[in-house]
């Protein structure tokens, strides 16, 4: 069934600097949950926290309601996969594997049982024999992960296992490991800085910045619903774009953002105020599509990304701004309109509205 984990007001300073700020958050049983951030925002000193490695100078941390950290690393049941795999480079792959066991007395035919079925897992099983120098970036991933899974433990967590793989490969082991923790129901701390990585694997993520919570969430709330506009600048590609309200009726208004008009929903009162909105919430008008609008702007593309089923485009406005466009199934004529103008509009139920910051 997995085990809970529960962070309540965890803090942690190396000397001056606050790595942690009263940090909380719930991990429910089973659950596969990201902690997704730049560097240096605190997320890997957070699972360092919870496997016993590093000290919390407050807060508490509980598995099941049991406090977790007040027990040594070693006798915390955690299995943890780490960024340069820890492979020991003169045991076998059955050796690496089985090593958890060794160190825990487990009886001989347990052992070999358990770590040949770990390998299935993992898909290893005839590579037992081979060294870790024999073993390609991704099958050594493997056996650290499968090195994690043998002791059978309570808590998974694993350290950006997947950031010294090439990109088509990245994509292949994530996968598997969501395979793998969902046919096992292992409740999972995932840590990576990778936006993608984090929303197509994860359960629920929390967007973590300067050692605190800007955002938890299902990958699809945080994506679509971004709390700030810091998460939503992080997670993904937004436009952010200040402008001053210019006609109110009920939560319905309309932005001026420099030459045409945003139209929105929201309770916030504030004369000026921040607007968000996807490159794929831009929407590029044909030459007939209807005449002048204030919510029609205008602009010239002055770059182009081709991504093969997207076309990213930067659209320059009048005042000076660059927005980002998504033009899906592109046609050979939209992939060359460098510098050609274009108008655009945006959905009003496609932009969300914040307060303007004080100097941002």
């Amino acid at each position: 069934m997995g085990t809970t984990l529960a962070i309540e007001e965890v803090t942690k300073r190396y000397g001056s600097q606050l790595a942690l700020d009263r940090v909380s958050l719930e991990v429910r049983a089973g659950e596969f949950f990201t902690l997704l951030g730049p560097s240096g925002c605190g997320k890997t000193t957070l699972l360092r926290c919870v496997a016993g490695f590093l000290r919390p100078d407050g807060g508490r941390i509980l598995c099941d309601g049991a406090r977790l950290d007040r027990l040594p690393p070693h006798a915390r049941d955690i299995g943890m996969v780490f960024q340069n795999y820890a492979v020991f480079p003169h045991l076998t792959v059955f050796e690496n594997v089985a090593y958890g066991l060794r160190a825990r007395r487990i009886a001989p035919e347990a052992l070999i049982r358990r770590t040949r079925e770990a390998l299935g897992l993992v898909e290893l099983e005839g590579l037992a024999a081979r060294m870790p120098g024999q073993l390609s970036g991704g099958q050594q991933q493997r056996v650290a992960l499968a090195r994690a899974l043998v002791i059978r433990p309570r808590l998974l967590l694993m350290d950006e296992p997947l950031s010294n793989l090439d990109a088509r490969l990245r994509v292949t082991m994530r996968t598997e490991i969501r395979r793998i923790q969902r046919e096992l129901g292992i409740t999972t701390i995932y840590v990576t800085h990778d936006q993608e990585e984090a929303l197509a694997i994860s359960e629920r993520l929390a967007v973590m910045a300067g050692g605190r919570i800007e955002q938890a969430g299902t990958p699809w709330a945080i994506y679509t619903q971004p709390g700030s506009p810091a998460v939503a600048r992080f997670v993904g590609l937004s436009n952010v774009l200040e402008g001053r309200v210019v006609e109110r009726a009920g939560r319905r208004l309309v932005l001026d953002v420099g030459g045409w008009s945003l139209e929105a929903e929201s309770e916030l009162t504030d004369a000026r105020l921040t607007a968000v909105f996807r490159p794929e919430a831009v929407r590029l008008l044909g030459e007939e599509e209807g005449p002048a609008d204030r919510r029609v702007g205008e602009g010239r593309v002055v770059t182009r990304e081709y991504l093969g089923a997207t076309l990213r485009c930067g659209i320059r406005t009048a005042a000076g701004t660059v927005l980002l466009a998504d033009v899906h199934k592109p046609t050979l004529r939209d992939v060359e309109k460098d510098g050609a103008p274009v108008r655009f509009t945006v959905d009003a139920t496609d932009v969300r509205l914040y307060r303007t910051q004080p100097g941002g």
